[in-house]
């Protein structure tokens, strides 16, 4: 698909761009995660980054609602999220204390207060003077220009809430937003909905290819506690009419609470709890009431503002609408109402929006056709191995499996169920450098519309991996800067040793993380290819370590590295194809190997 609002100047060597408002290195659009581990991780490199949040708060749908992080084990948390995550925890160890309750909630970071997370990233973008922030700007038309096959977006103008313009230009942009907006009015091409099976071969895509989309809800924040619980009200436009069909089923003993977890209710309320008594609420996977809305979101991709506030409100209706119909409707069973009632939004999150999320949890919209287009296969096994697919070009890595709440509904409203809905479970995979960049523009990189099929989109939609991805493209955009290179000619291995510098993997090992001596040696040996092979494929697809709470388990299975296991003949003549080494018989250990080989590697010359 390509739908281009671009506004190209084609400029000669020897035009001279008019003055712009603001001049920076990056520009980044779009103060989700991703675009906020984009920004710092191109400041760390010493650039000046501009970033654009279009509403008035930063950090997406982790200040937004989704305040239970998706991942299955600590050990897939790297990089700038995990820089995030402990800094969460620190700020709940100086609040309360270390052997506090709150940091017991907290679990290690990743489970936090969406005002918390909000405090967070704003004090991480605080530490760096070479970032500016901007929210309450949105695009307005882009400038640019060709050189030769590729073409250059030069500068960007937004539209700012009092109605002025204001033009931006950029060495190179990042497009952060989950729409794929700025992406879109450039006129890269992307694509909206889901693939058929045989475009690329993948098992969980329908038979033909459809506009359908991953259903969108709100992560609503809320609380039992009386001295911090908001009474929910009626929303705007509310219609009993709209969830009296809900009644039958509460009366034929289907439903067995209105909030729990996981099946067997209406509102999820995700456990272990927040910090403070506070729960994020999510849609019931494959439940009989849901509230994902399929169908409802097909517009959103490439709405206009227009647009979109009107599926915001009608969501909002539906998932607050439905919350009041149970806590006040006479005709509801006296303990489901009873319960409902006990439950509230709290006091003190989303004061601006009346305690209410400010974001829709847009799960999926418009996804890039860039060079390296990510699909199932990519997060699935390598044959007779435990782990995934090899990708020797990986920049980030993740541990969550294909997951989609669902692109349709059949049936009535309640009692009916979604289709194209899964749950696939999968080994830790790598992302391919490719999935971040165009093929038609030379200084733009998509690190969260990412290139993708919908079912590989599945697995790349998690807040984690897109702060790893952001991470990478602003690493990326700064060595493109620094070389004075299109985006697509970065160094891939240059890109992963800065990476791994930072401390954040491009491969899952489990055994040796960040901050450990060997992390470094580990993740350039294991991107290599030398870590492939040391375990075979679980009998039990995805297998895991023991459940610790819910999704979470300890460690996959088959990813450790093992570093002071002695090193067998076999293993030892398979690593010296991969890195040749004179006396190789004089190594005893997996670790040695690896250190050996990477001192080795490092006294090169750089080609």
């Amino acid at each position: 698909m390509l739908r281009s609002l671009f506004c190209l100047v084609v400029l000669c060597s020897t035009t001279v761009l008019a003055a712009a408002d603001l001049s920076t290195e990056v520009l980044i659009y779009g103060g989700t995660p991703g675009g906020i581990a984009a920004a710092l991780a191109a400041a760390r490199d010493g650039r000046k980054v501009v970033l654009v949040e279009q509403t008035p708060r930063i950090g997406g749908l982790t200040t937004s609602g989704l305040s239970h992080t998706d991942f299955h084990s600590f050990e897939s948390l790297t990089g700038s999220f995990l820089d995030f995550a402990n800094r969460v925890q620190q700020h709940y160890v100086e609040a309360y204390g270390a052997n506090s309750q709150q940091v017991h909630d907290c679990f290690r970071g990743t489970f936090a207060e969406p005002k918390v997370n909000l405090l967070v990233f704003q004090s991480m973008l605080a530490e760096h003077d070479n970032i500016t922030l901007k929210t309450g700007w949105t695009l307005a038309f882009l400038s640019g220009s060709k050189n030769q096959d590729r073409k250059r977006i030069d500068s960007v103008s937004f539209q700012l809430s009092d109605g002025q313009t204001m033009r931006v230009q950029a060495a190179m942009f990042i497009d952060a937003t989950y729409e794929g907006d700025l992406m879109a009015m450039a006129g890269i091409r992307f694509r909206v909905g889901r693939e058929g099976r045989e475009e690329y071969g993948e098992s969980l895509a329908p038979e033909k290819g459809d506009h359908q989309l991953q259903a969108y809800n709100f992560r609503l924040i809320m609380t039992r506690d009386p001295a911090n619980r908001v009474v929910p009200s009626a929303p705007e436009g509310y219609r009993r009419e709209d969830f009296t069909e809900v009644l039958p089923l509460l009366a034929s003993q289907k439903l067995k609470t209105i909030f729990g977890y996981p099946r067997g209710c209406i509102f999820k309320a995700q456990t272990p709890p927040l910090p403070n008594g506070k729960y994020d609420i999510n849609d019931v996977s494959t439940g009989l009431v849901r509230l994902s809305l399929p169908g409802k979101n097909t517009e959103w991709p490439e709405g206009n503002a227009t647009v979109r506030a009107r599926i915001f409100k009608e969501h909002l209706r539906d998932q607050t609408g439905l919350l009041y119909f149970l806590q006040n409707d006479k005709t509801v069973p006296e303990p489901f109402r009873k319960e409902a009632a006990e439950w509230g939004w709290c006091q003190d999150e989303f004061v601006e929006t009346g305690h209410l999320p400010p974001q829709l949890y847009v799960r999926e919209a418009r996804r890039m056709k860039g060079l390296r287009i990510f699909t199932q296969q990519d997060s699935e096994y390598t044959p007779g191995d435990a782990r995934a697919i090899l990708h020797r070009d990986s920049i980030a890595m993740g541990d969550y499996g294909n997951n989609c709440h669902g692109t349709g509904h059949e049936g009535p409203r309640f009692g009916g169920h979604h289709s194209g809905e899964f749950y696939n479970p999968v080994p830790p995979y790598q992302i391919p450098y490719g999935t971040l960049v165009p093929r038609e523009f030379e200084n733009v990189l998509v690190p969260v519309a990412a290139s993708s099929s919908h079912v590989g989109f599945c697995a790349l939609r998690l807040e984690p991996i897109w702060m790893s991805l952001g991470q990478a493209a602003g690493h990326a955009a700064s060595q493109a800067i620094v070389d004075r290179i299109p985006v697509q000619q970065v160094n891939v291995q240059q890109l992963q040793q800065r990476l791994h510098s930072v401390g954040s993997a491009t491969i899952y090992v489990s055994d040796v993380l960040p901050g450990h001596p060997d992390f470094i040696a580990v993740q350039w040996w294991g991107t290599r290819g030398g870590l492939h092979g040391l375990a075979s494929t679980p009998a039990k697809p995805g297998g895991r370590g023991k459940r610790i709470a819910s999704q979470y388990t300890e460690a996959a299975l088959g990813h450790s590295a093992e570093l002071n296991q002695p090193l067998d003949e076999s293993l030892r003549s398979r690593w010296q194809k991969i890195f040749p080494m004179e006396n190789p018989e004089q190594i005893k250990t997996r670790g040695d190997w690896i250190r050996t080989a990477w001192r080795l590697h490092q006294s090169k010359p750089a080609p």
